[in-house]
């Protein structure tokens, strides 16, 4: 690592927490040790996410003892993608780090994700290579999660799942997170432009608790592939998928329709009892809609941009020459 690059730059760890009363003295000493050594300009934000195990008391009395701690407590258990974001608005820090609070993220993994952001990368997310939970239910799962998405949002990362990520702040700035869209930050990330790395990283078994996740966010994170999926494809063009899809049932009912009229017309058949002609109208009817459909969404794709003064590209940097002319 590039000690002094990183000298003058503050760092904000975000860690979520959710009833993780025995772990989080040792997740905050176990930090604190591995920053300050490297002199490093640092903050640990730790955002509670409703625990009602006792989290929330030992937080704040923790953080009215620590000069590195900021402690935010949310009304209530909104989920982690709420707690994460949560945790990124209210970051100081111009490179940003997320672990959870188990303790199964190892903080001595920090000074790698530090110095793999400091190669010049946007996103440096951790691989649990040697992942220490259930085959069955946790494993098995992951590794199959992880092939579909990359295989849909085109960034291949070996594991999606982990919490242990460094981000530079503006990255973060440019995404809007919602619904329990925080596993898919590096994709969200790569739509907007980010260089992303992955490294391998250290995974522990859970010392204290039970996990909080299970098979029951299988579906969940379906629907959210899914929504990534669009706005990775028609986020800025959504009449190219609602449009085309309703010209091309406006255009087989018209097709099918002039059958019809043929057959009615020319050869005195029947169409009222046909089953064609009810496709007919259900293809035309539904061509519209989706074509409308299209409309709409290029009204909200714009107000959304406009309105917020939001670009449909972003700049890396920009490279002039210092050229005299005599």
């Amino acid at each position: 690592m590039n000690q002094q690059t990183l000298t003058n730059v503050h760092i904000s760890l975000v860690v979520p927490i959710y009833n993780e009363v025995e772990s989080l003295p040792h997740l905050i000493e176990a930090i604190a040790q591995i920053m300050l050594p490297q002199n490093l300009n640092y903050e640990i934000i730790c955002i509670d996410d409703g625990s009602t195990d006792g989290s929330t008391e030992l937080l704040k009395k923790i953080a009215q003892s620590r000069h590195d701690l900021k402690a935010i407590i949310l009304r209530r258990n909104y989920g982690q993608t709420a707690a994460m974001a949560a945790g990124f608005q209210h970051s100081q820090g111009q490179i940003i780090i997320s672990l959870d609070a188990d303790l199964q993220n190892d903080p001595a993994d920090i000074p790698l994700l530090l110095a793999k952001i400091d190669e010049g990368y946007d996103l440096v997310s951790g691989w649990r290579k040697n992942r220490q939970d259930n085959t069955l239910t946790r494993l098995i799962p992951s590794k199959i999660a992880n092939w579909l998405i990359g295989q849909v949002t085109e960034v291949k990362l070996h594991d999606y799942g982990c919490s242990l990520k460094a981000y530079r702040s503006e990255v973060l700035a440019d995404l809007n997170l919602y619904g329990e869209l925080h596993r898919f930050i590096p994709a969200l990330a790569f739509i907007e432009g980010a260089k992303i790395a992955e490294i391998p990283i250290n995974h522990h078994a859970r010392r204290f608790g039970q996990s909080k996740y299970g098979l029951g966010r299988t579906f969940r994170v379906l629907m959210d592939l899914l929504t990534i999926w669009f706005m990775k494809k028609f986020l800025t063009r959504p009449m190219h998928v609602f449009g085309s899809a309703g010209l091309f049932l406006i255009v087989g009912g018209f097709v099918l329709g002039t059958y019809l009229s043929f057959l009615k017309l020319f050869l005195g058949q029947s169409i009222g009892d046909r089953p064609l002609l009810l496709l007919v109208v259900i293809l035309i009817l539904t061509g519209v809609q989706l074509f409308s459909f299209g409309l709409l969404g290029e009204l909200l794709m714009r107000t959304y941009h406009e309105s917020q003064g939001r670009p449909i590209y972003r700049v890396r940097e920009f490279v002039t020459g210092n050229v005299k002319n005599d």
